[in-house]
């Protein structure tokens, strides 16, 4: 693990690359988890490494063992794709893959929005149209998390994210800031702008990403890929998603590597 000041946060990272040739990829992890979470223990790292790839990751502000605020104005998407393109700055990579899941997806298309030439490619996990018209009532989740005595939590998705957080050893706190601003939407027409080739993966059981297919009909060059079987959580060490993906780039070479 290395660290590196941004924005007045301190933000761990692992750079991992296999050869000196192996094309950058970024991965940005979800609310509530870690790069060692959402990207080491689902062996997506070491999927990814084995498939030639240098693998960067980072624990977004908030999260992990990087810095905390408990200001809610902190944690919008486009301060966090600040944040992934600062590591990309940071590391001298000029341009890369770049696969978020979850909060990590949105960040992403701020970040491919922001950036464009940091971003060769997209991969969307755990978001669909959700990017676009929502992903629910997340109040619930930020009562949940403040929540002094886990008995008293009656909403399942609260129940659920408050779980996960104290499994991950979370800074509570923190999340229920992180979770007030981080679900900015974008509209049809800034999706639209999303050029890179983009790949949108979603659980066929998750109920709260929006569909993959309606997302990538809104954008020039997508295309969407079901986990089958997979509810949000459970969709994210897949190994049909790994594959996927790995086949994904592949198809997708950065220009000049």
């Amino acid at each position: 693990m290395q660290v590196f000041a941004h924005d007045g946060f301190d933000l761990a990272f692992i750079d991992q690359q296999p050869s000196a040739e192996a094309e950058p990829v970024l991965l940005i992890h979800g609310f509530a988890s870690s790069y060692v979470v959402n990207w080491v223990s689902t062996g997506w790292v070491k999927t990814l490494n084995d498939a030639g790839y240098r693998t960067i990751a980072l624990d977004n502000r908030g999260h992990g063992v990087s810095s905390k605020s408990y200001v809610a104005a902190d944690y919008t998407p486009q301060k966090m794709a600040g944040d992934a393109s600062a590591l990309l700055d940071h590391l001298g990579v000029a341009r890369a893959h770049v696969i978020g899941y979850s909060m990590g997806a949105r960040i992403a298309a701020f970040l491919a929005l922001a950036e464009p030439q940091q971003v060769a490619t997209l991969v969307f996990g755990g978001l669909g149209s959700g990017l676009v018209d929502g992903v629910g009532d997340w109040d619930p989740i930020a009562s949940a998390l403040l929540a002094d005595d886990v008995s008293t939590i009656m909403h399942p998705r609260g129940k659920a994210f408050r779980t996960f957080a104290d499994q991950t050893k979370s800074d509570r706190r923190a999340l229920a800031a992180c979770i007030t601003t981080s679900r900015i939407e974008l509209s049809e027409a800034d999706v639209a702008r999303i050029a890179q080739p983009t790949l949108i993966a979603v659980g066929t059981k998750d109920d709260i990403a929006g569909s993959a297919g309606e997302l990538s009909s809104l954008m020039p060059n997508a295309e969407s890929f079901d986990i089958e079987g997979r509810d949000h959580m459970l969709a994210t060490g897949d190994r049909s998603f790994k594959q996927r993906v790995v086949a994904f780039l592949g198809e997708h070479p950065i220009a000049g590597s």
